[in-house]
């Protein structure tokens, strides 16, 4: 499984030989500079909520790539009026849906909020959990912690999670670090900090605290790959 990191909340995961983009905000970020969208592939593209810092490079990457938009119904049903991407599968918390190769992906709960960049109504927001024989992972989107997290961990066998952690307007590194006991796993790739001011974290006493509690935090650095 291959890992590349575009800020953010922007990971490609490239998972038995299907490229799976989330949450893709990459050109109105403003930690990063020379944004190429055109070197991204993608074979689908996963929504967690609505937010702008979420969606806005989903319309171009879509259209260039032709990669088929997942996400709730009422983002999708967005995408298909306002931006014409028919490409789509709309979901609802609990759903699960199989993308290709043996790889399934199941929407499931997040509190947090959700609007589309005009306005308009973004659904409930959302997080996933993707399995596969190649391994599976818990990404949270915007959340705060929550009790649920503790099914995930109960039903899912988990390799690791991508979660928020840069505080403000989701969980912060205490919380974090416990979602990543409730869904019962030691390997966490932080998301969601340091891009603007609100979430701004501290990565050392990050790193450390995780280590306290016998995890391990990855941050990664901008348009940087990992394998795992």
């Amino acid at each position: 499984m291959e890992i590349t990191y575009y800020g953010h909340s922007c990971f490609l995961v490239n998972l038995n030989k299907i490229k799976i983009l989330f949450d893709p905000f990459i050109t109105p970020n403003p930690i990063i500079k020379d944004a190429d969208l055109d070197a991204i592939e993608a074979d689908f593209i996963l929504i967690t909520h609505g937010h702008e810092d979420h969606v806005a490079d989903v319309e171009y990457i879509a259209k260039k790539t032709g990669a088929k938009l997942i996400s709730n119904y009422e983002i999708v049903s967005w995408f298909a009026s306002e931006k014409n991407i028919e490409n789509s599968h709309p979901v609802n918390h609990g759903g699960k849906i199989e993308l290709e190769n043996g790889i399934t992906a199941k929407y499931v709960n997040a509190v947090h909020s959700s609007v589309l960049p005009d306005g308009t109504y973004g659904g409930n927001p959302g997080g996933w959990v993707i399995e596969s024989t190649e391994g599976s992972f818990y990404y949270s989107g915007d959340t705060a912690l929550t009790y649920d997290m503790k099914l995930l961990g109960e039903f899912h066998d988990l390799d690791f999670a991508f979660l928020c952690i840069g505080d403000n307007f989701t969980m912060g590194i205490e919380d974090s670090a416990i979602a990543a006991e409730f869904v019962g796993v030691k390997d966490v790739i932080g998301m969601h900090y340091d891009s603007f001011g609100y979430i701004e974290i501290n990565h050392e006493a990050a790193k450390k605290h995780y280590e306290s509690k016998g995890l391990n935090l990855t941050l990664f650095n901008i348009n940087e790959i990992i394998t795992k």
